[in-house]
């Protein structure tokens, strides 16, 4: 009885064999190697790719990444230095008519809170306004004070105050 089932189970085993094999034969022939240079660097060029226009808000170089109008004390009034600054932000909004604005008026610390926050008030309209009369509609830009609440400078020196009596331009 179990010479019968020993018999059955190697009868099971070559026929199991036999129908897990392929019929597709494997291609003995070896792939020809070429050779493309007579040191075997790769000799194929690599083409640069071409990005399009770049935002010239990215560009560090550029005039657009410079964002802060500053203000001699107790002013408000836009310096002539700052004026190309402000033209060329004032072309770049008018060339981007989606682009939005905040203007956040700073004063340095002297002064009371409401006073300085009117005087950061009208440091941020000033800038508005030169926007808005070089084109830019009057939706791309928000003006808002922050007073002291914001140095750029912690010192209590003459370059401190003069560091956070500014309006920064900031992009949304």
């Amino acid at each position: 009885m179990l010479n019968i089932r020993n018999f059955a189970l190697v009868i099971a085993s070559a026929i199991l064999l036999a129908a897990c094999s392929s019929p597709v034969k494997l291609d003995d022939k070896a792939v020809p190697v070429v050779d493309s240079g007579a040191n075997g660097a790769d000799t194929r060029s690599v083409n640069t790719v071409d990005t399009g226009s770049t935002d010239p808000l990215n560009n560090p170089g550029g005039i657009l990444s410079k964002r802060s109008i500053y203000f001699d004390f107790d002013s408000y009034i836009v310096k002539d230095e700052f004026k190309a600054l402000v033209e060329a932000h004032a072309q770049y909004l008018n060339s981007h008519k989606n682009r939005k604005i905040i203007i956040q008026g700073n004063t340095d610390d002297r002064g009371g809170r409401e006073y300085n926050l009117a005087l950061g008030q009208k440091r941020a309209e000033a800038v508005r306004k030169a926007l808005v009369l070089l084109g830019v509609s009057d939706t791309q830009v928000e003006a808002v004070s922050l007073g002291k609440e914001k140095p750029k400078a912690t010192g209590s020196d003459e370059a401190s105050y003069a560091e956070n009596r500014r309006s920064d331009i900031v992009y949304q």
